[in-house]
């Protein structure tokens, strides 16, 4: 997808912003606080809801209006037209696409596939399994129509049974343990499909990256042990009951990065590990390219995390992918490389942004 427009109102510092990209790489440069980052979480919101800085949607609202809005005018792969727009304040949402009231926002997410990196993205390797299972969905949604449906129906089945574990409710328990497990073995194969698949653009995108870099092995925990998840389920109810809550299941479930036989996290730098995230987010959207939906390749602040060998690669891996990329950079200096009629730049500050269609080759 590309965005040919994209206005913001009242999102942290930006209080009235509009701009019309380019389709291919757009390059956001300014001080540190001047707002970049602004414009990069204002599409993540757009697509999920909510940001990548913060869970609390009020640090997002500025000080104009007690709301912020994202309206973006997009282009899909069949070239269509598309209008979509998000208004939130801190209790409430309003979501509109082509003109038609949206009642739940993953109708505004399946619409905006994007791919994201940022200076966290590293905890994709080294953080808790949530972040790797958020991963996984967030692919598998993409690829596969009916995937969140599933999901959600998974989730409240759950949280069902896990209301009569604190009941001590065992008849009820066990009428649910079937449906969980009817959903969650179809959350397990599409989760499992979406690793093999990421394994198959990996290795060559990391040796692209960085060919000092070992191979690493993905391998998916489905979160129960033994074959069947009802067999599981039904071992561990006993202690289910006792603590209140689900044992096995794929809420549990990891996604392992493993490196000559042990977990990544534990054999790679902290440089080597924003590397090997780097390879893991690229080679999502590659899957998803793959699939017909080209996501945005947003990249917040790489300049600072990857030497100019990486950075190269990276924007390289993208521009390859036919994605439009949003950039952004304190300083123009770091993409000198990039040929100037192939890009757009902004200059962001206190909140205003400007565009400069004509800049001048940096001076080092």
């Amino acid at each position: 997808m590309l965005i040919k427009n994209l206005k913001i109102n009242n999102l942290r510092n930006l209080k009235s912003v509009d701009l019309s990209p380019h389709p291919g790489l757009n390059i956001l440069h300014g001080d540190n606080g001047a707002g970049k980052t602004s414009v990069i979480e204002s599409l993540v919101v757009l697509a999920k809801g909510r940001s990548f800085r913060s869970g609390q949607i009020a640090s997002l609202i500025g000080p104009e209006n007690d709301s912020f809005l994202v309206v973006a005018q997009t282009f899909d792969e069949q070239g269509r037209e598309h209008k979509m727009g998000l208004e939130r304040s801190a209790t409430d949402w309003q979501a509109r696409l082509d003109g038609r009231d949206v009642t739940q926002l993953s109708d505004l997410a399946s619409r905006v596939p994007l791919a994201l990196l940022e200076p966290n993205s590293h905890l994709l390797i080294s953080g808790p399994p949530d972040g790797r299972r958020r991963f996984l969905d967030w692919g598998v949604f993409h690829v596969e129509q009916g995937y969140l449906v599933t999901w959600r129906r998974y989730s409240r089945a759950v949280k069902q049974r896990n209301a009569a574990l604190r009941n001590k409710d065992g008849v009820m328990t066990k009428s649910l343990d079937p449906l969980v497990e009817e959903l969650g073995q179809t959350i397990d194969i599409a989760r499992n499909q979406q690793v093999n698949a990421l394994t198959n653009y990996l290795e060559d995108i990391i040796h692209r990256l960085s060919p000092a870099l070992p191979s690493v092995r993905l391998t998916y925990e489905k979160g129960w042990k033994g074959v069947s998840l009802r067999e599981a389920l039904e071992a561990s109810r006993p202690r289910d009951l006792e603590r209140g809550a689900t044992g096995p299941g794929p809420h549990r479930a990891d996604l392992n990065i493993i490196l000559n036989g042990q977990p990544a996290r534990e054999r790679l730098s902290r440089g080597e590990q924003k590397i090997l995230s780097a390879a893991l987010i690229l080679s999502q959207a590659g899957l998803m390219a793959a699939s017909g939906e080209t996501p945005l390749l947003l990249l917040d602040d790489v300049s600072s995390e990857f030497d100019q060998g990486h950075l190269k690669a990276v924007m390289s891996l993208g521009l390859e992918l036919g994605a439009q990329i949003w950039v952004t950079s304190t300083s123009i200096a770091h993409y000198a490389f990039i040929e100037r009629n192939k890009c757009r730049m902004f200059h962001v500050e206190q909140g205003e942004i400007h565009v400069a269609e004509n800049p001048q080759t940096p001076h080092h």
